[in-house]
């Protein structure tokens, strides 16, 4: 017998949006036909084609699980050219749109198709693999038909919702259904801001980047992802909520590239039934900080480890995704107040939104010469430890960014912090630097990697 796991399988597609057309004003409307409200929605959401290079091994353990990664950049490589279909979203008469990361991240060639068949060229302005969300612009001589961003924190369950995607390149469809959840995080493209809307609209392969909208034709998400054990819809699809969204339409418009995020220097986990009881309370709710950064916004403010966070502006945060989302909608500046449950006292604070401080300096070094010739290290601090997601517990030591030559086929990876070289303790990546003039022909190094700690042996 086989067992089949649910697998996330991410989607990929369009829709459009026509003028002066009468909106469904009343159930006993909508009830009629939704003919009406696809009219008006459909033209904003666009197709997109994106082409990238990426250099394929000829290795002969390539897709081998036991021997590809023991003999990583073994054998040549060869430039091959990737296809995507996906779909985007077009936000404004002057031309930005949303669509997925893994539609068009990384891509070297894009194209936005309307559904009146007119071609642009886009560009990228901002995208971010971990919220999968990429922000493009394509120029019109005409203002561009555009779908308007509802305030995602007033969705319901229950709620009607239409999808509009290419499923599976047919063409474009439209598929009905409803706010099956809220607040479901972990579950689809991405982690890092993972906070999702879910829907019951059938959501295939071939919907990446297409529009979630309500009864009124507004969008309240960006489908990403879906639930799947056979590859097609089973009712189980995923939506980023249009409040983010709107947060990267404001950073793209100001110039950035990437994404800016507030720091919260905290790590944390859900409150189960066990831990409620623990703390004496009635059932299960918020987030108890396990470990905090000494320069941690939250620690300034008052919190401490064992605090249980329980509401980001009035929003309930029931996971640390679900924290993290409240902190990503609000601008780095700011304020978010913040509701904890401290020694059974609950309390009320205002906490600084700021980014991951970039002190003490992190010191980068490429080594040039000796047997780690092309390591690349960097000193851990806040701002290191943000870029690499590094557990807070991790708040010091030196940290591998790079490795390119001959060290790469040892094991190493981006990420993995060093404790050790040939026995000798690893504190500053100037140490690093030094440890490469040994003359010797057997090496140890020491680190851990994810919680785990390895041993890498090797001679020359």
């Amino acid at each position: 017998m086989r067992l089949f796991l649910p697998v996330l399988v991410s989607l990929a597609f369009v829709l459009p949006v026509s003028a002066q057309v009468k909106v469904p004003e009343s159930q006993a409307e909508i009830s009629l036909s939704f003919a009406p409200l696809v009219k008006e929605a459909a033209p904003a959401v666009v197709n997109i084609f994106a082409n990238r290079v990426v250099q394929q091994s000829e290795s002969p353990f390539r897709g081998n699980p036991m021997f590809e990664e023991l003999f990583r950049g073994f054998g040549a490589t060869r430039p091959r050219v990737q296809n995507s279909l996906g779909s985007g979203v077009i936000l404004s008469d002057d031309g930005i749109v949303v669509s997925n990361y893994h539609v068009v991240g990384m891509a070297t060639e894009i194209r936005v198709v309307l559904t009146d068949r007119r071609e642009f060229e886009a560009e990228i302005l901002l995208a971010d693999q971990d919220s999968d969300l990429a922000i493009l612009k394509i120029n019109s001589d005409t203002p561009l038909p555009h779908l308007t961003l509802r305030d995602s924190d007033g969705v319901e369950v229950g709620e009607l919702a239409l999808a509009i995607g290419n499923p599976f390149g047919i063409g474009q469809t439209v598929t009905s259904g409803i706010i099956s959840g809220l607040a479901r995080s972990g579950m689809a493209t991405g982690n890092a801001r993972g906070y999702f809307l879910q829907t019951d609209a059938a959501i295939n392969p071939g919907n990446s980047g297409g529009a979630l909208i309500d009864a009124k034709g507004q969008l309240i998400g960006v489908n990403t992802s879906i639930l799947t054990r056979s590859g097609g819809s089973n009712g189980v699809g995923f939506a980023i909520p249009a409040n983010l969204v709107a947060r990267y339409v404001e950073q793209a418009r100001a110039g950035n590239e990437t994404f800016t995020q507030a720091w919260a220097g905290i790590y944390g986990q859900a409150v189960d039934y066990s831990l409620a009881e623990g703390f004496g309370l009635s059932v299960p709710e918020g987030v108890v900080i396990t470990s905090m950064h000494a320069a941690s916004p939250f620690a300034t403010a008052g919190l401490e480890a064992g605090d249980i966070v329980l509401s980001v502006d009035g929003q309930p945060v029931n996971t640390p995704a679900e924290m993290l989302f409240r902190m990503s909608v609000r601008p780095v500046g700011g304020t978010i107040e913040v509701e904890y449950l401290s020694d059974g006292e609950i309390q009320t604070v205002d906490v600084d939104l700021i980014v991951a401080p970039d002190t003490p300096d992190r010191d980068t070094r490429t080594i040039r010469g000796g047997t780690l010739a092309g390591l690349t290290v960097a000193n851990i601090n806040p701002a290191v430890q943000s870029e690499l997601k590094l557990p807070t517990s991790v708040s010091e030591g030196v940290v591998v960014l790079n490795i390119d030559g001959p060290l790469a086929r040892v094991g190493l990876r981006v990420g993995d912090v060093l404790s050790a070289i040939n026995g000798d303790v690893v504190e500053t990546s100037k140490d690093v630097d030094e440890a490469s003039e040994a003359r010797s022909r057997n090496w140890r190094i020491d680190g851990v990697r994810g919680g785990q700690r390895f041993s890498y042996r090797f001679r020359i």
